[in-house]
């Protein structure tokens, strides 16, 4: 895994820009730790940050082939967990390999099939190339948007790199946010390609573009496509086993300390299992990691999203899988500490909303990167397997807007309920969430013959597997990079994804329950509390402490009268500051998470508001 960037221009000499391609490409620097490198041409710059995971040695990056027209350079992030099989394949097509890596691989399966490669991988992955033999740049990104790649169209050419801030780097750039882009950060949906900052787009997943004298062009490669289902249940159940045997045989290879991220929930601990269950037999332990809060066993309260605490299930798997298992457990100190919020929102380049929910897992991060370098996630598979309370909610089902977004509506005390009136009025949220959701809805695929029913499930999944997983994905690449840790998300194999998006929502929920595949599947390597565990999302702190702390913090924002007051009601977030813990709503304490998250963001990027 590493960081990207780079910068294409058809009428100037970059060869005398070194200084601007070493400032983008540094930014990158918490994404590749262990190396760095920078090519040049007269009308190309691509630079790179490595983290290493495979052929230590060998996969130093820039990675170049001269050939009688032209080089063909490329900067690379990511894996492809079928880089042995293509390897072997284009060495029957005549290629010749100077290292053990997945980049060249990557490299020379363009020289064979030019930008059709990208249908050749299976992985996650994002990359540029520049081809010197048709002076044009190559972008590609993964089929599930797993890795993140941004561009910036100029007068000339354009600017890329792996997060934004590589981009914001260059002088080319000023870091405009118009109202699109606080719609997009107050709206708690990513729209495709929307990169928050004007001018700048991400590259779409599953998508090619390419930038010559000619201009910019894209080109989709893969999307969810709708295809019958015609397997019986225990066929489907014995598929979905067969896919997750393989995805994870090919996730665990690395040339670096493994583990895996374990909640004590059915999708962390199937991947758990199935992990320990392959490393045994070569005659290794599997590693383990959880979060955890001081105090939480006293401080945990059952609520709509959260039924449980997560420590007893993680007891019962780490015991039954016999895993080399630790707990990191986190403190409100640590969570309300001005310096981690301040990390964790440099990382993601916006001030997204998670709260201590970001906090936490940049210090989970952290902690295991002192053990391992790579780490396998259960992240997705409630996406893909239908695993959140409101797929099952019939209100729900029959609203025509975003799950999560109508979800959230319940509530009377939404985070964004402390934006200033004006401005809420001027970003008309409701209005951009139903254009949308319209656009969204227009893309789904459909089947002749299915019911109403099955036809909005269909939707339902869709939206998730190519909006509401990719502000998760987003989420995790963001706070396991700034460590250097690479977190591989096995239940976002495209395999998987098609096939279960495909199979009927009823054979979905056959048994009665959500993730009725998935448990099926799995149930033969998992302790039975898990089993039969109700759904419970991530964790967040219950500790009233941690509160006070961030009461706390609010109250000294207005005793400053921070700038980031303007876009925030003072009065309620005033009254807010003041209240007693117990008088603070969740939706409220992160309505005050989100101040605190955009306040520090306009310290550190110092954006241009303009709104008109």
């Amino acid at each position: 895994m590493c960081g990207i960037a780079g910068w294409v221009a058809f009428d100037r000499d970059l060869t005398t820009e070194r200084p601007a391609l070493d400032a983008m490409t540094e930014t990158m620097l918490c994404r590749g730790p262990d190396a760095s490198g920078v090519w040049l041409s007269r009308h190309a710059g691509l630079g790179h940050r490595r983290l290493s995971i495979i052929d230590l040695a060998g996969g130093r990056q820039p990675m170049t082939v001269d050939t009688p027209t032209g080089p063909v350079a490329m900067t690379y992030s990511g894996e492809a967990y079928n880089f042995v099989e293509l390897r072997a394949e284009l060495r029957r097509r005549g290629h010749e390999f100077r290292t053990d890596s997945d980049t060249e691989v990557v490299l020379r399966g363009y020289l064979e099939w030019g930008e059709a490669v990208a249908e050749h991988l299976n992985g996650m992955y994002a990359f540029a190339i520049w081809d010197g033999r048709a002076d044009k740049l190559v972008l590609v990104r993964d089929r599930m948007g797993i890795k993140p790649l941004y561009h910036y169209p100029t007068a000339d050419g354009v600017l890329f790199g792996s997060e934004p801030k590589a981009i914001l780097a260059n002088p080319l750039v000023e870091p405009v946010v118009d109202a699109d882009g606080l719609r997009e950060l107050f709206s708690f949906s990513k729209t495709p390609g929307q990169a928050v900052y004007a001018g700048m787009r991400e590259v779409l997943p599953g998508t090619v573009v390419t930038v010559d004298r000619n201009g910019l062009r894209e080109h989709t490669y893969w999307r969810l496509e709708a295809v019958e289902h015609r397997d019986d249940v225990p066929t489907t159940v014995g598929r979905v086993r067969e896919l997750l045997d393989d995805i994870v045989r090919r996730q665990l290879v690395a040339d670096v300390p493994r583990c895996v991220l374990l909640s004590g929930g059915l999708d962390s601990s199937a991947i758990t299992a199935l992990a320990a269950r392959q490393l045994d037999e070569q005659g290794e332990r599997v590693r383990s990691f959880a979060v955890d809060f001081v105090g939480q066993a006293e401080n945990f309260r059952p609520d709509d999203l959260r039924g449980t605490p997560d420590a007893p299930y993680v007891r019962d798997v780490a015991q039954h899988v016999g895993s080399e298992h630790r707990d990191i457990v986190l403190d409100h100190t640590a969570l309300a500490d001005p310096e981690i919020r301040r990390q964790t929102v440099a990382a993601r380049d916006f001030p997204i909303g998670f709260g201590d929910m970001d906090y936490s897992l940049l210090l989970l991060f952290r902690s295991i990167r002192e053990h391992s370098t790579v780490a396998l996630s259960g992240e997705s598979a409630d996406e893909v397997f239908g695993g959140y309370k409101w797929f099952h909610d019939p209100k729900v089902q029959q609203a025509d807007m975003f799950p999560w977004v109508a979800t959230a509506l319940t509530s009377p005390h939404l985070p964004t309920s402390l934006l200033d009136p004006g401005l809420s009025a001027t970003l008309d949220l409701g209005g951009y969430l139903r254009d949308r959701y319209a656009e969204a809805v227009a893309e789904v695929p459909a089947l002749d013959g299915e019911d109403e029913h099955e036809r909005r499930m269909r939707r339902i999944c869709y939206l998730h597997l190519t909006r509401f997983v990719r502000m998760l994905l987003d989420r995790k690449d963001r706070m396991s990079m700034a460590v250097g840790l690479e977190v591989r998300v096995p239940f976002c194999d495209h395999r998987l994804v098609e096939y279960v998006f495909n199979t009927p929502w009823s054979m979905k929920t056959f048994d009665g329950r959500e993730k009725s595949l998935l448990r099926a599947a799995t149930q033969d390597v998992l302790p039975r509390s898990v089993v039969e565990r109700v759904k419970s999302p991530y964790p967040s702190t219950q500790d009233p402490q941690y509160l006070v702390a961030v009461q706390r913090q609010v109250g000294d924002l207005v005793a400053a009268d921070h700038p980031a007051l303007e876009l925030f009601d003072r009065d309620a977030v005033r009254d807010l500051a003041r209240r007693a813990p117990e008088e603070v709503a969740p939706g409220q304490r992160n309505g005050m998470e989100r101040l605190l998250d955009v306040a520090t963001w306009l310290d550190i990027r110092r954006p241009v508001l303009k709104l008109s």
